[in-house]
């Protein structure tokens, strides 16, 4: 049976998660970041560099969406995760490549490493922290902040 496509997203989303905490980085989904996008997934490497993770559910979607370069300037490395029957020759061959299934996920490609300036990592870091806290927060108390100043905006 095959997915429809929000759950095909979600479903790479969970396998490319599940990715990053076996890379034993820290992984973060839906990181609004200060150009306005938002990275599908962006993880943080016991060295500190910054990984996004663009999940892509079909061609369509890729051909679909021409935002993707503007998330390179906030990572050190920019992989795309897609499903093994996604056509690879349609994605660009300077980014990282994972390719999900259900069970695994293998780095078909490695992403090129483009170090981030330390400014921008360290502002990347206080807003990938901040955002990380108030999640745990609100998953172990949501009253919390219901009108108090936490909010899915990280800055």
């Amino acid at each position: 049976m095959a997915l429809n496509r929000p759950a095909m997203t979600n479903a790479l989303r969970r396998a490319a998660t599940r990715f990053a905490i076996a890379s034993d980085w820290a992984p973060v989904t839906e990181l609004p970041l200060p150009n306005g996008r938002r990275a599908d997934l962006c993880a943080l490497t016991p060295k500190g560099a910054f990984v996004i993770i663009e999940v892509k559910s079909c061609a369509q979607d890729f051909i679909a969406d021409l935002k993707w370069p503007a998330y390179r300037e906030y990572c050190d490395q920019f992989f795309f995760a897609v499903d093994p029957d996604f056509p690879e020759p349609l994605l660009p061959p300077d980014v990282g490549l994972l390719v999900c299934d259900a069970e695994e996920t293998a780095r078909r490609r490695e992403a090129p490493v483009h170090p981030l300036a330390p400014a921008r990592r360290q502002a990347l870091l206080r807003r990938f922290a901040r955002l990380a806290a108030l999640r745990c927060l609100a998953a172990s108390d949501p009253v919390a902040l219901i009108g108090g100043r936490g909010s899915s905006n990280p800055e």
